[in-house]
């Protein structure tokens, strides 16, 4: 689960992370009154759940509270485009007012769980404010990482590493520890599965700052921290994707035109994977579940069909927990029921394979039986051509 910005910083001062003084905004009167609060020069932030603000018009610069009102004027209600967003953007709806900060260096400092190690990995890089894909592509020499084992956790000396790695020495050395240490508490107490400071400040008189700040929490573990469930924003969030959780099935909308329906997550990727091979582009990851009942595949069938950019649909299935009888009925009940009019193709593999590829030839629908991933993947692709 993705929060704002103003939430992860709210989240992390109770850890001790130094941040700068500031408060949210819903409409520009409000933004007037901060500023007036907060006095100087201010910076105003557009909340959304994305990256690359600052590059698309979302943070800038105010002498004074008229200027910040005024800009703020113009921040609500646009559509905010970044790379991380697609060229539909995202509307902002709040804005951050925070003090503005006199810079001496930018630093990158990140926490994520690295799936090969099994372990989470601290990063921390002196190229603060870039994005840290493009220096991990252009100078991976400059990010330094230190894998915290779990059982272990995370120690004064990782601290101390990342702190030298940033070139942080003498009267810094023993805050920037500080801060690294707190951020690890806050990391792993909320169960984050990703924790980024870009930029991490040090000013020019001296202190360490989170300037910035991304959080995203893990889903698997809210049923912990039952306080977060109020810091999701529905309005940041695909509604096929929220429907889709409400059913227990997990999707991802993408760009593509052909819909996928696959049980397990591993089938669902390689089903993306043998698509473009064959030339598609998929609409969406789609895992319906190993133990998928009709009910399930009917609610599958209407998410899927509620983007609207779907040309065909390709259902890959394997039994083994279930049956390849009892899901082939199941989608043509749904397909039936639902009056799906988008051809479909579906393969189906495992438990009485054969007795389900007859029920979906006998039907009636538009079903197209194919004979193995590969077949699927080229014939699904042609009939959304």
């Amino acid at each position: 689960m993705k929060i704002h910005e103003y939430q992860a910083k709210k989240i992390l001062a109770q850890f001790g992370v130094p941040i700068p003084r500031g408060e949210v905004a819903s409409n520009p009167h409000e933004v007037y009154d901060i500023a007036g609060r907060l006095g100087g020069t201010v910076v105003v932030k557009a909340q959304i759940h994305a990256g690359g603000r600052g590059k698309g018009g979302g943070v800038k610069l105010a002498k004074d509270p008229s200027e910040a009102e005024a800009i703020a004027q113009q921040m609500f209600g646009m559509k905010l485009v970044t790379h991380q967003t697609g060229p539909e953007g995202r509307t902002v709806r709040r804005v951050l007012i925070e003090e503005g900060l006199r810079i001496k260096k930018e630093y990158y400092v990140g926490i994520v769980i690295d799936r090969a190690s099994q372990r989470p990995v601290f990063m921390t890089s002196t190229e603060g404010g870039m994005d840290i894909e493009k220096v991990a592509a252009e100078t991976p020499h400059l990010i330094h990482k230190e894998y915290i084992d779990p059982t272990a956790g995370f120690q004064a000396f990782n601290a101390r590493r990342l702190a030298f790695g940033l070139g942080l020495t003498g009267d810094l050395l023993g805050p920037a520890a500080k801060v690294m240490s707190a951020l690890y508490r806050a990391f792993e107490s909320t169960d984050a599965s990703l924790l980024e400071i870009n930029p991490f400040l040090l000013t020019e008189d001296g202190k360490l700052i989170a300037l910035d700040a991304k959080i995203n929490l893990d889903d698997n573990a809210l049923y912990r921290h039952k306080e977060y469930a109020e810091l999701r924003d529905y309005n940041e969030e695909d509604p096929l994707e929220i429907r889709a959780s409400r059913y227990g099935i997990n999707y991802i909308r993408l760009d593509g035109n052909i819909g996928c329906m696959v049980n397990g997550a591993g089938l669902a990727m390689a089903t993306m994977d043998i698509i473009k091979i064959a030339g598609g582009t998929p609409a969406n990851f789609l895992d319906v579940g190993g133990g998928a009942t009709a009910e399930q595949v009917r609610n599958a069938f209407q998410i899927l069909l509620g983007d609207k950019n779907v040309k065909a649909v390709l259902i890959n299935i394997f039994g083994g927990i279930m049956r390849c009888d009892i899901v082939a009925s199941g989608v043509v009940e749904a397909a039936r029921s639902m009056g799906v009019t988008v051809p479909m193709v579906v393969r189906l593999e495992g438990t009485n394979v054969e007795r389900g590829q007859e029920i979906l030839k006998t039907s009636g629908l538009k079903f197209t039986v194919a004979d193995g991933m590969k077949d699927a993947a080229e014939k699904v692709v042609a009939l959304a051509k």
